[in-house]
């Protein structure tokens, strides 16, 4: 296939949802944390209720990215348990492929995704996303749980690590993450079913006790190197996360001339910040730390032939929770710039 736009970061394929991406156009249908039942794994069925459900409007589920976190969170951390949260993901990823999804995006940060303020002002006094690292150490770490991405949504179920507290280690998320890649790559190769990691936001070393380890390229080149050649295993590449690394523009890019040849970005986010750790803001596309035209050539160059998402946008004036007005500027800048990069191709 070639590279496309999807429609996606939602839980639930409400008929308006579909709706929206056929008024604009759009095939491909990834979603976050769909609402299906099922407190340790999801079950084949209840999976292909919503395939079924996306292909009565002529779209794809193309991914579902994440499974509730305490899904495996235990697996991450290295507690006790962790043997029979990562048998019920391997059941998971098993039924995943039933259902006849290709891929399952996930993380590796069980404290989840931190931000510092939600209504920054943006251009033309749009509301954005920021993050300083400073107000985190200065302020009560257990205040990570109101700090995640979506808005409304919160991880309470997650024990944050106090400053006083033990930290769970580099070394010990590396021996966490290798573990649970033996265990679940043989079984999404046998599922046909790849598994798409998301880098670490924000990308710094340590957030609430715990250690970060995919906030570098080194970090991916590090999970390449563990899980070898396995065709289960690619990145979902969020570019505001590689925007939001040290070195900003240039660490996109390096990320896209690397994995990208391999066949190794699955799928991509496509939004951007201004700024990189320890402080950035989100922002529209084109205003931020890297060129999206210049961008999607990289990834045109590079053979990538998965899905862009807009992931987060500015909340924009009287636009709805979910940021409809947001999504639909985002999602018109991604199949402008696609479509002429295809004619000059």
């Amino acid at each position: 296939m070639a590279m496309r736009v999807a429609v996606g970061q939602f839980n639930e394929p409400a008929d308006e949802k579909l709706r929206f991406a056929q008024q604009l156009g759009v095939s491909s249908i990834q979603m976050n944390t769909p609402k299906l039942p099922g407190d340790r794994q999801w079950e084949s069925a209840d999976i292909k209720a919503i395939v079924d459900r996306v292909n009565s409007f002529g779209l794809t589920l193309d991914a579902i990215e994440n499974v509730p976190i305490h899904f495996y969170d235990k697996a991450m951390l290295g507690l006790p348990g962790r043997d029979e949260q990562i048998e019920h993901y391997q059941n998971t990823i098993r039924h995943i492929g039933e259902a006849g999804v290709p891929v399952l995006g996930y993380h590796w940060m069980p404290n989840s995704v931190w931000r510092t303020s939600r209504t920054t002002p943006g251009r033309g006094g749009a509301k954005v996303t920021s993050f300083d690292l400073t107000v985190t150490e200065d302020a009560d770490v257990s205040l990570s749980r109101t700090f995640v991405a979506k808005p409304g949504e919160r991880v309470d179920h997650l024990t944050v690590l106090g400053k006083d507290e033990e930290q769970v280690s580099e070394a010990t998320m590396w021996d966490n993450f290798t573990y649970f890649m033996k265990a679940v790559l043989p079984v999404a190769e046998e599922a046909g079913v790849t598994l798409a990691l998301h880098p670490d936001d924000p990308p710094v070393p340590v957030l609430g006790g715990v250690a970060r380890l995919f906030r570098d390229v080194d970090g991916f080149r590090r999970a390449e190197s563990i899980v070898g050649d396995s065709p289960a295993w690619g990145l979902d590449l969020c570019l505001g996360c590689c925007s939001e690394m040290p070195g900003g523009a240039a660490t996109v890019l390096e990320m896209i001339d690397h994995f990208g040849p391999q066949g190794k970005i699955i799928y991509v986010h496509f939004r951007d910040v201004q700024g990189t750790v320890p402080a950035f803001q989100e922002c529209f596309l084109g205003e931020g730390n890297f060129d999206p035209a210049q961008v999607i050539l990289a990834l045109h160059r590079a053979g990538f032939d998965g899905f862009l998402l807009d992931d987060h946008v500015p909340h924009m004036d009287d636009d709805t929770p979910w940021n409809h007005r947001g999504r639909a500027h985002a999602i018109g800048y991604m199949q402008g710039l696609i479509n002429a990069v295809e004619l000059l191709a």
